[in-house]
Order: structure tokens, then C-alpha cells, then sequence
């Protein structure tokens, strides 16, 4: 179903925003409630399809990754950027259109559920499942709403265009408790197949421990540790029910593992419990075009990894690189040597061993002065403005123009691990059996074979453990869209998005003014704003019922 009908869902795309409301955007789609559409499994399957599209991106977690503090945008302007740079309105386009988009998804899943039931013959079994796979998508949406926004005009049913300029906002608590239930009845639904079931055509559809891992996470959202605990729980010791799933290890080295987990040929492997699927040459996209290094291709570097995300890998002696317990052998002015082999898998820095396809091995020099394409040079060049480039997700079999087909993941076992790890820390400290069957193994995984990174540390108080565990999920998920909604839930963003943000250190380097570092933007978060976004004003405009505004705005 999904590898050969993607290519048409951008024409469906295309007739679906011709159809709908220009307004609220939550008005029905006339073109796709006609009963003539709805003729055959098939149509079903593209506005399935569709729906899948509108859930999520690689466009929306790249844009997710720039509002943390893992990547700064140093090029130009962009509207993450001026919401960290505290200069964001009720006007400013990201608000708007992500309200549009993520309606518009909405309403794809209630065309399809008001309805799937008119097309004749159709498996009632392959119905319920797809009618399951809607709920989730929709679930999904309504996710990303209530975590923008707070709380959000909802409605499970189509509603007339009158009703979309009264509807009122219904409070973020209601309408995750809707979530929780969606969840819950899926999973115990029976319709939902395990990831080891699917078909090689059905790669990439929603599973039962897809749904598992979402009701994790959607708690995790919540500081629901108890909650988390136990749907995380399930993932890890129920795999008989909920699907099998373990840490990737690539077969030939395992060193390279955490790398290889990334990269096209080992797509759909047993860590992923969810990814959204790209298809070479007809569903791809294009971000590493501003964020790889200048020598592979990229056009502009505008997006880049951050100093402070460098500095929280540790040295594969399992120590930190900053702070009073710091690694005595950390060299500050050779700093990339005996680090976490994820810092390589992931950011590109100065001297760089470039793995490419063919086992060769490219030198990247971003140190300035260095005379190479991707040399820092100055903060308005079009070369990195951090001295870091994204290794991450580069996709080594993308076209000349950058077009890249490697999926992006959703959920994967290593966060399910992570979350469990947090979980049992936050309900009572967590013990060395939590310990050595999550943080563990992940560690071993990257490459760590010295007790100070592997050995359960039983003197560290439940608060040091706190922070170790919070570094540990922000090395093992960065880049992959997660970070800001940590900091949401932590409520860290006084700490971490307020104040300078840095680059590398390299001694008459342009714009080094904090102890040598770059530094290339300068944050403000405001704790009584910021860990929400504005409604839209044109929306507000439209419809007064969604005022109040979100406080700050």
C-alpha cells in the first residue's frame, strides 16, 4: 500500500486544500465527502495515506530541533528563531501555519471516519484497522496541538463552517485524557498488528507497540511517571503482545551501530517502532541542503549544532567535559579525541573523519583558517557560523539536489528505555536492576566499556541521577526533534534558552567572546510566555471565542 501510492498523496494534497475552508481551516473537504469518492479500499488507502503525510515530518521535527538549544539558525531569519529570541507575535507565520497544517490533518481523519463505512465490500477487518491507524494520526495531531498551543478548539466530528467561527477551546487536560483513551482502546482494540506482522509493503504503519510507545510519551509529556512506567514497561516485558523490539546493532562493527541506525540501508530495523517513510526520487525531503558540510553538497549553512550540545558528551572514560567532576584528560583545545563515539555520529567538527558510502574516508576541516569549503570564516558567510555541521540523518544515497529518501523516525526503543529510566528515577531513585537494563545497555550500544559510564552509580544522590539521565536522553535523542519538549516538561528553559548561545572554541576566531567560544545568538525565554505558543491572530480575528490569548502574547 504504501511504497506505491505515496507519489499520488501530494495531488490528493493538492485537491484537499483546493476544497477547503480558506478561513479556519477546519471546515469538511466537500470534494472528499461525496459518495462517489468513497468506491473502493483503495481510495480509502491515499486518503489513509494522506492522513499519515499530515501527521508528521521531517520538515516539523527539523523545526521542532531548532526551538531547543541542540541547534541554532544563523543564516537569515526564520521564525524559531525569533521565538527564541523572545521577538515572536500573535502574527508570526510559524503560529499560523502550523494551526492551518495540523487542522487540515484533523479534518483528513474525519472525512475518512465519517466515511469509510460507504465503500462496498470492503474487509471489515482491514476497515478496523485502518479506521485504528485514523484514531492514532488523529490522536497524534491533537498532540502536537495541545503542546504548541495549551488549550485548543477540539472536536471529533465534523463540524459546519458556522460552528468553526464559534468554536471555543477546550481546556489541554480534557483533551489529553481523550488521548489516553483513544490509545487505550486501540491498543486493546485487537485491530493493530505487531511490528514483526506487517508485510514488507506495510513498513512503516502504525502497530500496536507504536501505540504502546505514543501513550508512553504522550505521559512522559505529562510527568505522569507512574503512567510512563508501565506503558513503557509494557514495550520492554511484553514483547509477546506488544512486538519486538531492541537496541540496532550493526552486524559487521558494532561501534558503528548508533551511526549505521541512521543511515538508508538499515531502514526499518528493530529499534524503530514508528518511522514517517520517504521514497527515493518520489517522497523526499531536502533540510540537510542547510545544514550538512559545504563539501557534501549542502548550499548554505544555516542551521547548526551548538556548543552546548557538544560539551554534554562525555569522554569514553565516562566523565563529563565541564563541571567539577570534569575528565582530567579532556583537552579543551583538542577536544573531539576520546569522546562519546554519538558526538561523531552525529555532529560534524573541525578534522572530521568523514565515513562515505564507499568505505572511503573525507577529512572535514572547520577550524578557521583551515582554507576549505567548509572553514569557518565569519558570521555572515555561507559556511558554518558554529564550527559545526550535522552528521545525523545525512542520507549518503540522496540525489545531486539534495533530495533525500531516508525515513524519519517517530519512536524508537532506545527513547522507550530512556523514558522507563526517567520514570523510575522521578517515583524513588532509580536501582542498579533499572539501571543496568536501561541506561546500560545504551551506553554499551555507543560504545562505552569503562565502569565509570556502564557501572550502576550508587552514590550519586537522586537528583545527580536526575541530571545524568537527562543528559543521557539528550545525547541519545538529539537531533531527532525531541529536545524542546523535554525542556517543556522540565521547565529548564530559564536555564538552557536564556542567555548567550555558543559555537566553537579557536583561538581570533570572529565573534569569540566568552572565554574563546563563539557566540552566535542570544536567547531570552520568558518563563510566563514562552513555553507556549500565541493563537494565531488571524484566527483570533476570525473566531473572538478563542480568547483569551495565551499569556505573554
Amino acid at each position: 500500500m504504501r511504497m506505491k501510492k505515496l507519489y499520488i498523496v501530494a495531488v490528493i494534497i493538492a485537491a484537499m486544500q483546493l476544497y477547503s475552508c480558506q478561513k479556519l481551516d477546519i471546515a469538511p473537504i466537500s470534494k472528499f465527502t461525496e459518495a462517489n469518492y468513497w468506491t473502493s479500499t483503495d481510495k480509502a488507502e491515499l486518503v489513509l495515506n494522506m492522513a499519515y503525510n499530515q501527521m508528521y515530518n521531517a520538515g516539523i521535527m527539523w523545526r521542532d530541533e531548532f526551538l531547543g538549544d541542540n541547534m541554532v539558525h544563523t543564516y537569515g531569519t526564520s521564525d524559531p528563531n525569533s521565538i527564541r529570541r523572545g521577538e515572536a507575535t500573535a502574527a508570526l507565520n510559524l503560529f499560523a501555519s502550523e494551526w492551518k497544517d495540523a487542522y487540515g490533518g484533523i479534518k483528513t481523519c474525519l472525512v475518512f471516519l465519517a466515511n469509510v463505512d460507504r465503500i462496498p465490500g470492503m474487509p471489515e477487518e482491514l476497515k478496523n484497522r485502518m479506521i485504528d491507524e485514523i484514531r492514532f494520526i488523529r490522536a497524534y495531531i491533537y498532540f502536537r496541538l495541545v503542546n504548541y498551543y495549551g488549550d485548543i478548539p477540539f472536536f471529533t466530528t465534523e463540524i459546519s463552517l458556522d460552528d468553526a467561527y464559534k468554536v471555543k477551546r477546550t481546556p489541554k487536560s480534557e483533551v489529553l485524557s481523550f488521548i489516553h483513551s483513544e490509545l487505550d482502546d486501540i491498543m486493546n482494540g485487537g485491530h493493530l498488528p505487531k511490528t514483526e506482522n506487517l508485510v514488507p509493503d506495510e513498513k512503516g504503519r502504525i502497530t500496536i507497540g507504536a501505540a504502546c510507545a505514543f501513550q508512553a510519551r504522550a505521559y512522559l509529556y505529562e510527568n505522569n511517571y507512574q503512567k510512563v512506567k508501565e506503558y513503557a514497561g509494557h514495550l520492554i516485558n511484553e514483547q509477546d503482545k506488544y512486538g519486538m523490539y531492541q537496541l540496532f546493532e550493526y552486524p559487521a562493527k558494532k561501534e558503528e551501530s548508533y551511526f549505521r541506525l541512521f543511515t538508508p540501508e538499515y531502514e526499518y530495523n528493530n529499534e524503530v517502532i514508528l518511522d514517517i517513510t520517504y521514497v527515493p526520487d518520489l517522497k523526499t525531503w531536502s533540510n540537510m541542503s542547510q545544514m550538512a558540510p559545504i563539501s557534501k553538497r549542502a548550499e548554505i549553512s544555516a542551521d547548526n549544532p551548538t556548543q552546548e550540545l557538544v560539551d554534554c558528551y562525555m569522554t569514553m572514560n565516562g566523565l563529563p567535559v565541564k563541571g567539577a567532576d570534569k575528565d582530567p584528560a579532556y583537552n579543551e583545545n583538542d577536544p573531539y579525541v576520546n569522546r562519546d563515539p554519538r558526538l561523531s555520529a552525529t555532529v560534524v567538527y573541525d578534522n572530521y573523519k568523514w565515513l562515505n558510502k564507499d568505505g572511503s574516508v573525507d577529512t572535514i576541516r572547520t577550524a578557521i583558517g583551515t582554507k576549505t569549503d567548509d572553514s569557518y570564516k565569519s558570521p555572515v558567510d555561507r559556511q558554518t557560523k558554529t564550527g559545526y555541521y550535522v552528521r545525523k540523518y545525512y542520507d549518503w544515497t540522496m540525489s545531486s539536489n539534495n533530495q533525500s529518501g531516508l525515513n524519519i523516525i517517530m519512536f524508537r526503543y532506545a527513547d522507550v528505555l530512556l523514558m522507563y529510566a526517567e520514570a523510575c528515577n522521578e517515583l524513588g531513585k532509580i536501582a542498579q536492576q533499572e539501571w543496568n537494563a536501561t541506561i546500560r545497555p545504551i551506553r554499551e550500544r555507543a560504545g562505552f566499556k569503562v565502569a565509570a559510564a556502564l557501572d550502576y552509580p550508587a552514590a550519586k544522590s537522586q537528583a545527580e541521577l536526575r541530571d545524568e539521565i537527562r543528559n543521557e536522553r539528550r545525547v541519545e535523542l538529539a537531533l531527532e526533534g525531541l529536545r524542546w519538549y523535554d525542556i517543556k516538561r522540565w521547565k529548564t528553559g530559564q536555564q538552557v534558552l536564556n542567555g548567550a548561545i555558543h559555537g566553537f572554541r579557536f583561538a581570533g576566531s570572529a565573534g569569540a567572546t566568552d572565554g574563546g567560544y563563539i557566540r552566535v545568538n542570544q536567547y531570552t525565554f520568558n518563563n510566563n510566555r514562552d513555553y507556549l505558543w500565541s493563537v494565531p491572530l488571524d484566527q483570533m480575528d476570525l473566531n473572538q471565542n478563542l480568547k483569551p490569548n495565551n499569556p505573554g502574547y
